[in-house]
């Protein structure tokens, strides 16, 4: 069974990047993702003041959970195919962005009249997790 040896190294090595990637990303861009929210600073700042205990850090932990999950599942993909590789890692991991989190991102933003560019800002936020992801789960192997 393929599945027997797991190499979790691997899958944590690459959620933890992408969580590192998407804090620098969503720094980078606040302002914009913001204004494509329709919010403002002041705004956030109250809603996230309003919070009480675990409910203040409970989306970072939902996306780290998120992202563990997310390498798990490209982790299946690559040993399903018998392609530990680099390549084959980004590669699986630019498809299923691109089938998966692009196509449905979007289709959400559109049906809750979302702003564009929050699709944009958020797709690119992902591809750049699930790149991170398949690239070290790829390249560490099995």
């Amino acid at each position: 069974m393929p599945f027997l040896s797991v190499n979790f190294l691997s899958i944590f090595l690459g959620a933890a990047a992408a969580w590192v990637f998407g804090a620098i990303y969503y720094t980078a861009l606040s302002a914009s993702w913001l204004a494509a929210q329709g919010k403002s600073l002041e705004q956030c700042k109250a809603e996230q003041a309003a919070k009480q205990g675990f409910a203040k850090f409970a989306p970072f932990v939902i996306v780290f959970v998120a992202e563990v999950v997310i390498a798990y599942a490209l982790y299946g993909i690559l040993v399903h195919m018998g392609a530990f590789t680099l390549r084959a890692g980004i590669i699986s991991a630019a498809l299923c962005w691109f089938g998966f989190v692009l196509t449905t991102s979007g289709v959400n933003n559109v049906f809750q009249g979302r702003k564009f560019m929050l699709t944009v800002i958020d797709a690119g936020g992902w591809l750049g997790a699930f790149l991170l992801i398949g690239a070290i789960v790829g390249w560490m192997g099995r």
